[in-house]
Parts: C-alpha cells; sequence; structure tokens
C-alpha cells in the first residue's frame, strides 16, 4: 500500500562501469529496490552514469562537453538519492567517486534560508560484487554523502556479495536471496518515510 502524503521522487545513479544497454547488476539492484519505491507512491528515473560525460572536477558545471548539470538538475529535483555501484578491488567504482567529487560543489550552494542545497534529501546506497567490501562502501559513501547535506534513514543500504573468488554476478541469480530482498525493501520504505518526514518538517534555516 503506498504511504499517504505527496509523491516523491528518487533518483538512481548506477556507477557501474558498463555503458548502456549492457547488462548491469548495479542496475538491477537499483530495480529491486524501485520496485518497493513505486509502490509508496515514489516516482523513480534511473541515471547510467558511464553514459553521460561526466568531467573530472568540483565544481557544479566544468564547462565545454560536460555533462553532469543535465544530471545535477535531477538530482536538485529529487527528495532520494539512490547511489549504487559494484565493488572493485574491494572499493566502490571510479564512477561513484567521481559521483561524489562532483557532488563537493553542492557545500556552497545554498538555499535562501542559508542551508546547503541536499538538506532535506535521503540518501541510500546499494551495492554489488562477488568480493568482500560492501560495508566499507556504504561506510564511504554514507560520510560523504552526510557531509554533503544528505540525511542517511536507519539501515539505508543494501548489498549482495558472492562467493570469494566466484564468477557468479547478481544478475545471474536465479533468485534473490530473502536477506537481500528484504532489505531491498526495507531500505526503499525507510527512505521513503524520511523522505515525508523531512518534506514535511524541513531542517532550521542557518542563523
Amino acid at each position: 500500500m503506498a504511504d499517504s502524503g505527496t509523491s516523491i521522487r528518487a533518483v538512481a545513479l548506477v556507477c557501474s562501469l558498463k555503458p548502456s544497454p549492457a547488462e548491469s547488476s548495479s542496475a538491477l539492484i537499483v530495480e529491486h529496490v524501485f520496485e518497493t519505491l513505486r509502490a509508496h507512491d515514489v516516482h523513480c528515473d534511473v541515471v547510467r552514469c558511464v553514459d553521460y560525460n561526466i568531467a573530472p572536477g568540483t565544481d557544479a558545471d566544468m564547462g565545454d562537453s560536460d555533462q553532469w548539470p543535465q544530471i545535477r538538475e535531477k538530482l536538485l529535483a529529487a527528495d532520494i538519492l539512490l547511489v549504487s555501484t559494484p565493488t572493485w578491488v574491494g572499493h566502490a567504482s571510479s564512477v561513484a567517486q567521481r559521483v561524489l567529487e562532483r557532488l563537493d560543489a553542492e557545500l556552497s550552494n545554498n538555499d535562501d534560508q542559508g542551508r546547503p542545497a541536499m538538506f532535506g534529501k535521503v540518501a541510500i546506497v546499494a551495492a554489488v560484487g562477488n568480493e568482500d567490501g560492501a560495508h566499507k562502501i556504504a561506510a564511504d559513501m554514507f560520510q560523504a554523502l552526510n557531509d554533503i547535506g544528505y540525511t542517511i534513514p536507519a539501515q539505508g543500504s543494501t548489498y549482495w556479495n558472492g562467493p570469494a573468488m566466484n564468477s557468479t554476478d547478481y544478475k545471474d541469480l536465479d533468485e534473490v536471496p530473502e536477506a537481500t530482498a528484504s532489505t531491498n525493501a526495507m531500505v526503499a520504505r525507510n527512505a521513503a518515510h524520511l523522505a515525508r518526514v523531512l518534506r514535511q518538517s524541513q531542517y532550521p534555516p542557518v542563523e
């Protein structure tokens, strides 16, 4: 059953190294989280970051052919951000790191009451891979996203790790394990709930 209240928006930044239309475990877990978000009256949008030219840097617009400004507009319009990344050598992908570097510009982007622009927005994280590292990825991502101004819900991350030194990916599973499926749904429910709470009661203005 959908939550009561105004419909909210979510955008997922899929930080796979694979451009569309290649299959991506990072994209698939986003769809699984979005299934619950949509059931809670959340409009969902997906951006596969590697399909865009995201220039290196820490400004909102790096000029020339930089396409980050197109993505940034989606982030500013959204109530929920989901960052989904594969695990490579125990860390988030290089694409995810570049996303964080570009989001750094929002620290100096304030609203009319002096609050950073991302105050009042919710961030959640998904990580997939056939090696360990998901907890470290969530910790690193949450620290950065919270610094930028996002609010993290209770148990706001989901992940799937395959057996060590194995070639099976999340997208290859015949069925998502119950623990991961239930966590996907819980993360979505908690994010939708928190986004509505913050929509109704924003953080105080900067004095």
